[in-house]
Formats: structure tokens, sequence, C-alpha cells
């Protein structure tokens, strides 16, 4: 598997994801900007994403649903805040009701994805911050970074192939 590290830092309100891909930046980058590549790993594999907006640009909108295994749906929303292609992506990451609306009473995260060269590969480095301890417990007790780690998992099949 990919995934080398996921780091819970409590007094910094991050979560870090590190993998490391046999692959070029540009590739990677791919499975991000690319709607029907993200689907196939954003979501553990139980839970597969539909991308219904995709809007890599700073201001643009990313709206998706992961479907669960009884055919329940679940929606997510980001707002983009950064673009640096190949190197780099910053967003606000949240949940959305059924009608894709934020939902004001769910934590929203600031996430930062960085491609960097290393080891003839590229690694990855996605970090999840919260506004309070609250917000971190909350999110991880939900299963964020198992989730986490499963989808990223996924990503190595997908450069492969």
């Amino acid at each position: 598997m990919s995934v080398t590290s996921l780091d819970k830092d409590l007094a910094n309100l991050t979560l870090t994801l590190v993998a490391d891909f046999e692959a070029p930046a540009d590739r990677v980058w791919q499975l991000w900007a690319d709607p029907r590549q993200l689907e196939r790993w954003w979501g553990p594999p139980s839970f597969p994403a539909t991308v219904e907006e995709h809007d890599l640009t700073p201001g643009g909108n990313v709206t998706y649903f992961m479907t669960g295994p009884e055919g329940e749906k679940f929606r997510g929303w980001w707002r983009i805040t950064s673009v640096d292609q190949p190197a780099s992506l910053e967003f606000a990451d949240g949940f959305a009701d059924e009608d894709g609306a934020p939902v004001d009473d769910m934590p929203t995260t600031m996430m930062q994805m960085r491609l960097i060269e290393h080891d003839g590969g590229t690694r990855m480095e996605l970090r999840s911050a919260f506004d309070c301890w609250e917000q971190m417990q909350q999110l991880v007790s939900m299963g964020m970074a198992e989730g986490l780690q499963q989808a990223v998992g996924q990503m190595d099949a997908l450069l492969a192939g």
C-alpha cells in the first residue's frame, strides 16, 4: 500500500496522511484533476464516489456523493482556494444535504494536498486542518482517518493501470 504514515496532531489540530507512489507528479495530479479518475478513489472502497461538479480553479467547486453498501448517499463539497498544478491543491471540504447545500452543523476542514518528487517517484502529503479539538474528534470518531487511508490506498492500482 502506498500510505506510509498517518499522523494525528492534536496540538496543531491536523491529520496528515503521507503516501509514496512510483509515478511522476503529473500522473498523480491527474487522479485529482480528472473527475472520472477522482471517482475511482475518493472514498473508501465500500463507499464509491460520484462527482457531479468538478472545477479545480481558485473559487471553483467540486460536488460529489458517496454511495454506501445499502444504497444510502452521503454528499460532500469542496471550495477550491489554491491550485498550483501539478504541485498542490488547497480546498475547504464539507458535508452537504440531499440537495447539495452545505450542512452547517457539521465540521468543515481545510485540506492541503502537496506532491513532491521523492525517491524517483512522488510523495503526496494530504493535511486536514480543523477549527477546534471537538471538530477533529468528531470527524476522527466518524472514521475519517481510516476512510482516508482506504481511499488513498486505491490510488496505486489506478496509477499502475
